[in-house]
């Protein structure tokens, strides 16, 4: 299988009205800022918005915060029959390149990314243990947990527990937010 066609930020920037841009994101993170006009299908509902993106005129562009879960992404539309470009570095290098993130009206609050919840959980966890380790020692083996588990999620490019993470209430998306989108994908 071959990579994904990737475009850099200026190129995106530059064909970004004739693009239909998805982001594949939770939707805590496509809150936390996203590409201007992108609509929001998160990685595991990519199977319920295949219909809309067959559907969808002009080129697909998938979007996330460092391009890997959209290359995932484009690998699924592919064996689908769907063509889909990935933005080179994601939200992240489109943000520290200066362009503009856009942010939904309707969330007051500032919603944290995906590597940010993973990294405040596994800290958290980390010093429970080292903490309860105190009390009795084998509470470290959760510290231990931990750690091993980053050095996998490391090796592998994977993350456990940001798929568990992904699946709390404000990580997903409500079914009137998806069935907006898909209607909006619809409409393009």
């Amino acid at each position: 299988m071959t990579a994904p066609v990737a475009l850099t930020t200026e190129e995106a920037r530059t064909r970004l009205p004739h693009l239909t841009v998805v982001d594949v994101r939770t939707p805590a993170e496509y809150a936390g800022g996203h590409l201007p006009g992108a609509l929001n299908v998160p990685l595991d509902q990519l199977p319920r918005a295949l219909p809309a993106l067959r559907e969808t005129r002009g080129e697909l562009l998938m979007v996330c915060a460092s391009g890997r879960r959209s290359e995932q992404a484009c690998a699924a539309l592919a064996e689908e029959g769907v063509t889909a470009m990935t933005l080179a570095g994601g939200t992240q290098e489109w943000a520290r390149r200066g362009h503009e993130l856009g942010r939904p009206h309707h969330t007051p609050r500032t919603t944290w990314s995906m590597e940010r919840q993973v990294r405040f959980t596994a800290g958290a966890l980390v010093l429970t243990g080292l903490a309860l380790g105190l009390l009795h020692p084998a509470w470290q083996l959760l510290a231990a947990g931990i750690a091993g588990g980053l050095v996998f999620s490391a090796l592998t490019n994977t993350c456990g527990l940001a798929a568990l993470l992904g699946r709390l209430p404000h990580n997903r998306p409500r079914p009137a937010d998806l069935d907006a989108t898909l209607t909006a994908l619809r409409a393009r």
